[in-house]
């Protein structure tokens, strides 16, 4: 039986990465960390119950009770850890947009998760690196997003007997990313366009995907002049237009004119790798203007970490 684990005093501050999942063939197993970054800090309270605020994205909407995904993330990582709290206060700062396929829900997850890590003694060894991302994948369902969020960069992420396991791929730092963003309020969620894919997809396609998403390892290591063939999907893209048909359409533009663009994650944000200059990336941010906002932004090399400000 694990101990109940001492509390510290003093309130923690972290910063958790946006992210973008399957960046084209790597369906479900590649995950990229971006410089749009939700910022959390919590505190325990002496006193029970919770003392919730939510600035930014979300700040209408999210839930401020024990269902809140970084709370509720939290309190798995508090079990884990042996015990509770009596009571908790927890400031969010969001800033990655919720619904468009940039890891909100993972930054939730990862935030609430290393959040209560760190607000235990010796909490690295109650609930190491390790158990933290299969706890994280268990609370989200898949690994991509949760891997990247956590490490930082970009991460191939698999499930082995039943738990998410991940390793880091060093990205080449010419590599840039322009994010577009659909302008509209229509979110589109992971489930509803999970629904929309085949049980069963033709070999040559599952052949191609394969091949493309182990050759954008390298592109994204240390060629990225590959990035284009490296992002080219079959098994996945295709089946969810109907769900984002602007989305879909701005993509194929970006394709046709040679630029390694895909829906980031299960959309509708389009995300387009770029290692030219920033010039030739601001040309190619002009692409989506009016129904998309475009932005450019770089990799994230870090993942979920303390942040003092």
């Amino acid at each position: 039986m694990v101990s109940r684990p001492t509390f510290r005093a003093t309130p923690v501050t972290i910063r958790v990465p946006a992210t973008s999942a399957n960046l084209g063939a790597g369906f479900d197993c590649l995950g990229l960390a971006l410089e749009i970054y939700d910022g959390y800090a919590a505190q325990v309270l002496d006193e029970p119950g919770l003392d919730v605020e939510i600035a930014g994205e979300g700040a209408q909407t999210l839930r401020k009770d024990e269902k809140n995904l970084v709370i509720a993330s939290m309190n798995a990582a508090f079990d884990h850890m042996g015990g509770r709290p009596r009571g908790l206060a927890l400031r969010a700062l969001n800033a990655i947009p919720h619904g468009r396929g940039l890891g909100s829900s993972s930054s939730a997850i990862v935030g609430g998760l290393v959040l209560a890590r760190s607000l235990v003694i010796s909490g690295t060894e109650r609930l190491n690196d390790k158990d933290l991302l299969a706890l994280a994948t268990e609370i989200e369902g898949h690994p991509d997003n949760v891997a990247a969020a956590f490490h930082g960069g970009a991460t191939i992420a698999w499930v082995e007997d039943g738990s998410g396991k991940a390793i880091s791929i060093p990205v080449d730092l010419r590599i840039m990313a322009i994010a577009f963003i659909p302008n509209s309020s229509a979110e589109v969620a992971t489930k509803k366009a999970r629904a929309l894919l085949p049980e069963s997809v033709p070999h040559i396609d599952a052949a191609v995907n394969i091949s493309r998403s182990t050759l954008m390892v390298e592109a994204l290591s240390r060629k990225p002049e590959l990035l284009f063939a490296g992002t080219e999907d079959r098994i996945h893209q295709f089946y969810r237009q109907s769900q984002m048909p602007k989305s879909y359409e701005l993509m194929m533009t970006l394709r046709e004119a040679g630029v390694a663009a895909f829906i980031s994650g299960s959309g509708p944000t389009v995300l387009a790798l770029h290692a030219g200059t920033l010039a030739d990336a601001q040309e190619i941010a002009r692409a989506g203007a009016g129904a998309f906002t475009a932005r450019i932004v770089g990799v994230s090399a870090q993942g979920a970490h303390v942040y003092n400000g």
